[in-house]
């Protein structure tokens, strides 16, 4: 690497970091934390007893799981304004990573909550729990424990998955990354840059990862 080369690196670095502190964290971490709202309504939908509304949240899982993320994003943001629903980049892009986020979450959320054994429930409802009670107080937060590690793997995903927001012009990491690119016409550099700043995030992210597992352990039945 050349004197130029690495002036160039080293300058296009903070606009870069820029695009992911103002932009890919908090477009992720907004579209997580509504995406697991919703994948937690459509978990206990699959759980109801109420065959129709057990079968909306499987048609919702099932579109959701089998169609592109990049289509369901050009959809919101491309597709709706045909029909007279005109939605800016930013919230268009919230609103396909929470929609995507709440499709996948929900599967391991049902799932993380039918690994709490039986017995936790009647033990629940023999000291007086309500049904919601127990849910709330007994079952969710070891279900909380089961489901951290996969729900941390789709959070890291969806962090990854925020540079296609760059093609419905929300500036984040990539978009940044490009736009310096397209400047300099430094492609490559500019691209391993931008992948080194993903990887640098997705490392600090398994970190946290590792520290909830540890707090929420206590809830694990031993």
């Amino acid at each position: 690497m050349n004197q130029s080369t690495w002036d160039l690196f080293l300058s296009s670095l903070g606009p870069i970091i820029l695009g992911a502190v103002t932009g890919t964290i908090p477009l992720a971490l907004v579209s997580f934390t509504v995406g697991l709202a919703l994948a937690l309504v459509v978990a206990l939908m699959r759980l109801s007893r109420r065959r129709w509304l057990s079968g909306v949240a499987r048609v919702y899982i099932s579109i959701v799981r089998g169609t592109p993320l990049l289509v369901q994003l050009f959809v919101i943001f491309y597709g709706l304004p045909s029909l007279g629903v005109l939605i800016d980049p930013w919230p268009s892009a919230v609103i396909a990573f929470s929609v995507n986020v709440g499709g996948y979450a929900a599967e391991v959320i049902r799932a993380a909550i039918l690994s709490v054994p039986k017995g936790q429930w009647e033990a629940a409802y023999m000291i007086g729990m309500s049904h919601r009670r127990a849910l709330t107080r007994i079952i969710l937060p070891q279900a909380a424990r089961v489901s951290v590690p996969p729900l941390s793997n789709t959070f890291i995903s969806l962090v990854k998955d925020t540079s296609l927001a760059s093609l419905i012009l929300v500036t984040e990491l990539f978009r940044q990354a490009q736009q310096v690119a397209a400047f300099s016409q430094e492609f490559m550099l500019l691209y391993l840059e931008a992948a080194l700043v993903y990887w640098a995030i997705c490392l600090v992210l398994s970190s946290v990862q590792g520290v909830l597992e540890t707090r929420l352990d206590r809830y694990v039945a031993h």
